[in-house]
């Protein structure tokens, strides 16, 4: 298989701008590498880490019985990465006639790397772009298998639930804060001082407001990323003023949108996300 051609540097200049980055490893560290070849300085400080649940006998006989079911979703990356990384035990060959799905364009993107075509909504990139296709709509008796975290949202699974589908969760991992010492907060939040914080869900937003209270007003003072309007509402509710829901929450997308925020000219406070959240 060929090489695809590298991606063109792009035109955006965030030379010294201090960033903040809060997601888990390793989507940190990649945003952060397109970050500094814009110029800037950056931190990392992942709010949410996450490690793999235990196999139990639930999980293995959900994945045995996968053709079972009509519609697989995954929620994350890393639940998709989960998911087939535990049915290949199983499915050497993932079965046929499913209707697969993820939320968000970095889902979609993992599941498409193991060979799958999952079903893309029309417009964004949310859940509730996702619960509009029209595949989704009349579920009466259908198995839906949701692969997801230890935790989380549950309007995926009361809206399916809602139009008929018996919906079986399969959590794979969870997520956790990980520890740092006073001093690792310290010289992040308040002598880096960042100007801009990437804080793409609203768990990784109420770990950055409680890690460290007495740093907040200095972090209240930056541009906060939120990936959608929900967590946008959640960070002014945390005493956040300056706030951007960028057009789309791919790696490049970020720092363009960033970029635009922060030169001169800009003036519009960014548009409702496309993507999903970590």
């Amino acid at each position: 298989m060929a090489t695809p051609p590298p991606e063109a540097p792009l035109e955006v200049n965030l030379q010294g701008r201090r960033i903040l980055i809060c997601r888990p490893e390793p989507e940190a560290s990649r945003l952060a590498r397109v970050f500094e070849q814009a110029g800037a300085e950056v931190r990392l400080l992942p709010l949410v880490a996450r490690e793999p649940l235990p196999e139990t006998p639930e999980q293995r006989s959900i994945l045995q019985e996968l053709d079972n079911f009509t519609h697989v979703i995954a929620v994350s990356p890393y639940a998709a990465k989960r998911l087939l990384e535990e049915a290949d035990a199983w499915w050497p060959q993932l079965p046929v006639g499913i209707h697969w799905y993820g939320v968000g364009a970095a889902t979609a993107a993992e599941l498409g790397r193991h060979g799958l075509r999952p079903r893309r909504p029309s417009e964004g990139w949310t859940s509730e772009a996702l619960l509009a296709l029209p595949s989704l709509q009349n579920l009466e008796h259908e198995r839906v298998l949701l692969a997801r975290g230890e935790h989380g949202r549950e309007l995926i699974r009361q809206t399916l639930e809602s139009r008929g589908a018996r919906v079986t969760v399969l959590p794979l991992y969870r997520r956790f804060c990980p520890y740092y010492p006073s001093e690792t907060i310290d010289e992040v939040c308040n002598r880096f001082r960042p100007e801009v914080i990437v804080a793409l869900s609203g768990e990784t937003l109420n770990n950055l407001v409680t890690t460290d209270p007495g740093a907040l007003p200095a972090l209240q003072q930056a541009l906060l990323v939120a990936p959608a309007e929900r967590v946008a509402e959640q960070a002014r509710q945390a005493g956040f003023g300056h706030i951007l829901v960028p057009d789309g929450l791919a790696d490049r997308d970020l720092v363009t949108s960033v970029a635009s925020r922060l030169a001169p000219q800009a003036g519009h406070t960014g548009q409702q996300s496309k993507d999903a959240r970590d």
